[in-house]
């Protein structure tokens, strides 16, 4: 049924309980993994002004994947990481629809609300844009 994972995860606490989730489908149907980690152009900034070079950068960005990455392997899990830049909903939601995947596992921030109607959240813009089931991890 869930052949093909979409997992979005940014090394937060959120992204490691969705890894969780995403682990459990992938043992269940044998799945392959594929998690996305999208900077968006903020994060690219800071990442820029406090490194000395580009290796350094992806260094810290696979880094703040290592905690997910490391329940992929436990768990014997087939997995590939790809690194996006963007927006995080639109990049998400590209990359979910034009690469075919069964189901998108991606973390809640847990916004209240007030927080969620003024801001929007990424979970719930990809929930209503993606063309498969979204399963959000609160």
């Amino acid at each position: 049924m869930f052949q093909k994972i979409l997992l979005a995860a940014d090394g937060s606490e959120h992204s490691v309980r969705s890894a969780k989730q995403a682990i459990e489908l992938a043992e269940k149907f044998s799945s392959l993994v594929e998690v996305v980690y999208v900077i968006d152009g903020q994060t690219a900034k800071a990442d820029v002004l406090h490194a000395t070079d580009k290796l350094e950068i992806e260094k810290k960005r696979k880094e703040k994947l290592k905690v997910v990455e490391n329940l992929l392997i436990a768990a014997e899990i087939e997995y590939d990481i790809t690194i996006l830049h963007g927006e995080p909903d639109p990049t998400i939601v590209s990359y979910a629809n034009d690469n075919a995947f069964d189901c998108v596992v991606i973390g809640s921030r847990g916004l209240n609300n007030l927080q969620t109607f003024i801001l929007g959240s990424v979970s719930h813009k990809v929930a209503k844009r993606v063309n498969c089931p979204v399963m959000i991890v609160k």
